[in-house]
């Protein structure tokens, strides 16, 4: 039985209203019960959390509590366990992957690792503080490093914007690549900052593939996940001039409010470091 959340489905996408605030992502319907149906039913019946064990979920209270957080990610795997693996998590409706529309995964270019310009005959680039994404993919089973293995990640502008989809830039494909990991299981993007729009928290998407070759096509996916960006990094960043929406549509949601964060955002969330001058980086350890 299909269980579906109609908080999570809103209209036919999430991220725009008026010029382009964006309605909250669709949810994932093809699983049978998720984690989040697990904490709805234990809220409902009064069943302690510790009591259910769910897989890949390991919230941090004092973060949902306070929507806030230290920027340091649970999953680094310094404990000597492996990393727990990373939640599955909606593409939301601008993937740009075929499953909703466009898709980039086989077009020439989008191999690469500055993700900041468009690419196969289209122009454009978006501006913002720099952002390198660094990912490091680890088995979740073995810890070993998923070398050769390739990540398709993309995400929004300054303003909110996704290319392909949104008014004004379907013309671009723009903060989107593809990258296969290193001998250590390590994935580098130069990017910029993602803006925060209506209704969801700052946030960045990604699928993980086997290898550049299972990366030419959607239905080879193993995961598909978001990372989330920590609080205090957010504030720097939107308290520049080129994110002048971001910091009143973050001050209107939290992680815990989040439709995608709020059921624990620990194994999602990013270590953010550098300055706004000479840019940041954010880093998560992500186990398959």
């Amino acid at each position: 039985m299909l269980l579906i959340d109609p908080r999570r489905h809103n209209d036919d996408h999430d991220d725009h209203d008026d010029h382009g605030g964006l309605h909250r992502d669709l949810a994932e319907t093809n699983v049978a019960m998720d984690r989040r149906g697990m904490l709805r039913l234990a809220a409902r019946f009064g069943v302690a959390l510790g009591a259910i064990q769910l897989v890949g979920c390991a919230a941090d209270a004092s973060a949902l509590t306070a929507g806030d957080t230290t920027g340091t990610s649970t999953n680094g795997g310094t404990s000597g366990a492996c990393p727990t693996k990373i939640p599955e998590e909606t593409a939301g409706p601008y993937p740009g992957d075929s499953s909703n529309g466009p898709s980039v995964l086989n077009q020439t270019g989008v191999v690469r690792s500055d993700i900041r310009s468009s690419f196969a005959g289209l122009s454009g680039t978006v501006t913002g503080v720099p952002l390198t994404i660094r990912m490091t993919l680890v088995s979740a089973s073995t810890c070993a490093p998923l070398a050769g293995y390739a990540i398709y990640l993309w995400h929004c502008d300054n303003a909110g914007n996704y290319s392909l989809y949104s008014s004004g830039v379907t013309n671009q494909n723009w903060l989107r690549g593809v990258q296969a990991a290193d001998a250590k299981g390590v994935v580098e993007f130069t990017s910029i900052y993602p803006g925060c729009y209506s209704g969801r928290w700052p946030h960045v998407h990604f699928e993980v593939y086997q290898s550049l070759t299972a990366a030419t096509a959607v239905k080879n996916k193993i995961a598909t996940s978001q990372i989330a960006l920590p609080l205090a990094s957010n504030n720097l960043v939107y308290a520049t001039s080129n994110y002048s929406s971001s910091a009143r549509n973050q001050s209107q949601i939290t992680l815990a409010t989040d439709n995608v964060f709020s059921d624990g955002a620990s194994l999602e969330l990013a270590t953010v470091t550098g300055d706004v001058t000479n840019g940041m980086t954010a880093a998560l350890t992500v186990a398959v």
